[in-house]
């Protein structure tokens, strides 16, 4: 079957919430483990239909936020699934409290109990109008990027489609596409502060209300961080700043020199890491697939198998258009059994880079798809994050195919990027942690907080003010993340960091570091990132010995460029 083939119903909500209810209730009393696991796997099929149509909802809103029937759709999701959390956390609790914990530990494993203690400390009745209104404020964040239109020499293009601009070797044109996409943003400040300020501050109060000091600790519970806390990630932090960012202003500098800019360089001659541009992929995205089968089918006979049937059932919305929500994702589709890749291609080595990074998600949905409960397809984002980042790398063996005469260039943009890419997610955490533990900071104190991290974690980029909003401390407001899953980024640095390490491995053997890969998605979400590392024989990343030595490899890979 076809994705748009699939025929989408809007379940009914008061239908949904007695049958959730009637399997707590039978679970609670169930007097044999066998009753017991009947209510667990009725409530795993009810989630798997409720969890399929509300993302197929999502995802042809996201195709054209525009389309009025979706929007309307969109909007009953936003009320109807804080509501349907609640009832699923009411079964978990029920789970909990069963007398056959033994035995669902050992056939489904210990995990879902865990999983199940942390979904209960993230929801209670008194918060279920916030989560609401929360999503509707998401929502607005999210449609008013995708409706966007940048006016730039006589044409208007969406803020994906602006980012091919923001990269051409023309000076000139370069800094007037960032000026014009900066000027939008500006243009729309007040709707951007606005609806942030109404998120922390509905956030801050619903930490408050279920006994929270403030929201750091709940927007832990929803990351579902179930091995690590917040003095880890300090810890990581610290990694950061000492081992990476030396390497990655390095890096800057050499090219600042490169190109013959000054340094520190702007956000536009920062963009462009050669005089003569950025490496451009072949053939446009019909190029890009073609190449990317090629790929699969020589991987391995798992991702063959996988790719061809993303391709032949359409399991992917990859150009940019008008209407269409920016940035990409993966989704599944537990009903259907496959995964869904959603990006914006703009005709830049990004389109390379988000095929394979979602692909990397999109294959280890698809070899997990059957698991159950349904929670552990996925692992937490940290972990999932791994399957992706690290499917870029082997990617790069066909870099040839992708990129033609720009191979070697691609491959050394790669692990530059991949590297430049910790400080800054990092510095997205770290912003965050400071908005949450001082809710009542006013708009120009966050873009100020903003700018001061800049110094610590990008002092290579010059904060001048030239260009709109990204150089005035405000370019957070861009990352759609932060609006929309608070703490959802140090898990990239994370995971770039396990990647890099394989990446480190795959130029020593290929093949090792694709059988560590593989034995570390085979494993989907059934433990924690902590453990999945651990089975599979990959150091943490919290360790300050892994951060240093992927430091020091990326160094000496940049220092033959």
């Amino acid at each position: 079957m076809r994705f748009s083939e699939i025929k989408y119903e809007r379940p009914s909500l008061e239908e949904a919430e007695r049958v959730f209810s009637d399997l707590a209730r039978q679970l609670a009393c169930a007097s044999s483990y066998e009753s017991a696991r009947e209510a667990f796997l009725a409530f795993d099929k009810l989630e798997r239909r409720i969890a399929s149509m509300r993302t197929i909802a999502g995802i042809r809103h996201d195709m054209d936020t525009r389309d009025a029937y979706y929007e309307e759709e969109n909007n009953w999701w936003d009320d109807a699934t804080p509501v349907l959390t609640q009832k699923e956390v009411a079964f978990k609790e029920a789970l909990l409290a069963s007398g056959f914990r033994d035995q669902f530990a050992s056939e489904f494993g210990e995990l879902i109990f865990i999983e199940a203690e942390i979904a209960r400390k993230s929801i209670c009745d008194e918060i279920i109008l916030d989560m609401q209104e929360e999503n509707k404020l998401t929502s607005a964040y999210e449609d008013l990027l995708a409706q966007a239109l940048v006016e730039f020499e006589g044409e208007k293009h969406t803020l994906a489609q602006m980012d091919a601009f923001k990269k051409c070797p023309d000076p000139k044109r370069r800094l007037a596409a960032w000026k014009a996409d900066g000027g939008w943003y500006k243009e729309n400040q007040g709707k951007l502060d606005e609806t942030f300020d109404r998120l922390v501050g509905l956030r801050d109060g619903m930490a408050k209300k279920m006994g929270y000091g403030d929201f750091r600790t709940l927007g832990y519970l929803r990351m579902r961080r179930n091995c690590y806390g917040e003095k880890d990630i300090e810890a990581f932090r610290a990694h950061c700043v000492r081992y990476i960012v030396p390497i990655v202003e390095k890096m800057y500098q050499k090219q600042a020199v490169r190109n013959n800019v000054p340094y520190p360089m702007s956000f536009s001659e920062c963009a462009i890491e050669y005089p003569d541009g950025n490496p451009d992929p072949l053939g446009g995205a019909q190029g890009i697939l073609n190449a990317a089968q090629d790929f699969y089918d020589s991987l391995s006979k798992e991702t063959s198998a996988f790719f061809n049937a993303m391709l032949e059932g359409e399991w992917m919305d990859l150009q940019a258009r008008p209407g269409k929500r920016s940035g990409g994702y993966c989704t599944e589709i537990p009903d259907f059994g496959m995964p869904f890749i959603f990006a914006n291609f703009n005709g830049t080595q990004a389109d390379v880079e988000v095929v394979t990074h979602e692909a990397g998600h999109a294959f280890e949905a698809w070899l997990n798809m059957r698991r159950v409960p349904m929670e552990t397809i996925f692992p937490s984002m940290e972990a999932a994050e791994v399957h992706s980042m690290a499917m870029e790398f082997f990617a790069e063996k066909n870099s040839e195919a992708f990129f033609g005469k720009d191979a070697a260039k691609y491959r050394f943009s790669h692990v530059a990027q991949s590297l430049a890419f910790i400080p800054y997610g990092t510095m997205v955490d770290h912003f965050q942690h400071i908005v949450y533990a001082n809710p009542s900071m006013t708009a120009r104190e966050r873009h100020e907080a903003w700018l001061e991290l800049e110094k610590t974690y990008r002092p290579w980029l010059r904060m001048d003010g030239e260009i709109p909003f990204w150089s005035e401390g405000m370019s957070w407001q861009f990352k759609h993340h932060i609006y929309s899953s608070p703490f959802y980024y140090i898990d990239y640095c994370l995971a770039q960091t396990v990647s890099l390490w394989l990446w480190s491995l795959m130029r020593k053997d290929y093949g090792n570091a694709w059988f560590i890969y593989m034995k570390y998605t085979r494993m989907g979400g059934s433990d924690t990132f902590a453990g999945l590392l651990e089975n599979a024989g990959i150091p943490s990343p919290f360790s300050d010995e892994m951060v240093r030595k992927v430091a020091l490899e990326c160094d000496a890979f940049l220092a033959g460029d």
